[in-house]
């Protein structure tokens, strides 16, 4: 696969803005290019033609990613998981298929930063019906189809007109709308410099016309990612799930620093016991998944 090393990386420090910018540089592909590209990369396993396909679609799963802000996660995070969703789309994809990578990649894409965000968000926070699980994903969709973009607490009429459309209950919408809008931004704040040629935040945001049927098709599966997780968990011994908690899980997140002063240890030791625990995670979910046929080939 290419190199994912070579690709330019959204980063707090290095700024948003500037990563913006600079994917903007790639060329977009012409059908044909895309065709002969894909032919090469699953033909001769051409590293050159997938990194291609990567960048020229860089710009796509940038703008996917701007669609899942106000969740408390860092946005160069989420960008890069939608990247790494976008490089597993390239992977798989079968140009003799007669559709667009563009039109494969969206549904990894989000699958790739859904699952992010439900491993970086309590599972309380997420509730336990698939009801409030609609409600944490679409809130935000649904606030902008009313046209309910108004800071803070929302209208009565508009908590009511949500509740309604969401099935779910009107404390319901009041409470979650509380807990991602702490995190929220300007929509209309500029994307690097000012003058011409200038774009705005919402330019970003993922597109209205997006494939619902995929869209759905990606919440079952997160759906089922997600009682796998909750049944993995047990995996874990005390200190490792309190270790993984308080680093991925929390709403402020402890760094090694603080972790190593409570344990007594190094930052180090935390690090590899942090790393240690995600991977026992990760294995006994693959293991259930597969237990329960869930389990994809690569």
């Amino acid at each position: 696969m290419a190199n994912y090393a070579n690709l330019p990386a959204p980063s707090p420090e290095g700024g948003l803005n500037r990563y913006l910018q600079e994917i903007r540089k790639f060329p977009l592909l012409e059908p044909e290019q895309e065709y002969m590209l894909a032919k090469r990369w699953v033909e001769e396993q051409d590293t050159e033609a997938a990194h291609q396909m990567v960048t020229s679609h860089l710009r796509l799963a940038a703008k996917i990613a701007m669609g899942y802000r106000g969740y408390g996660l860092p946005q160069a995070e989420v960008i890069s998981e939608a990247n790494v969703g976008l490089m597993q789309a390239v992977k798989r994809f079968d140009p003799e298929r007669g559709f667009r990578l563009a039109t494969y990649a969206m549904w990894w894409i989000r699958a790739s930063i859904q699952e992010y965000i439900l491993r970086s968000w309590s599972l309380v926070k997420l509730g336990t019906t698939s009801a409030q699980k609609k409600l944490f994903f679409n809130l935000r969709k649904a606030k902008a189809k009313i046209g309910a973009l108004e800071e803070g607490d929302l209208r009565p009429e508009n908590v009511k007109r949500i509740a309604t459309d969401l099935g779910v209950t009107e404390k319901e919408v009041i409470s979650m709308n509380r807990r991602l809008s702490g995190g929220d931004a300007s929509l209309n704040a500029t994307v690097g410099s000012e003058g011409e040629g200038s774009m705005q935040w919402q330019d970003w945001l993922e597109d209205e016309d997006a494939d619902q049927a995929a869209d759905y098709e990606a919440r079952d599966e997160l759906d089922a990612r997600r009682e796998l997780l909750v049944a993995a968990y047990d995996v874990l011994n005390d200190r490792e799930k309190d270790i993984l908690t308080k680093r991925r899980l929390a709403d402020q997140p402890l760094t090694l620093e603080e972790l190593s002063g409570e344990y007594d240890v190094s930052r180090e030791r935390i690090r590899q016991i942090e790393v240690r625990a995600f991977e026992k995670l990760q294995k006994r979910m693959r293991e259930l998944a597969k237990e329960k046929g869930m389990l994809t080939s690569a």
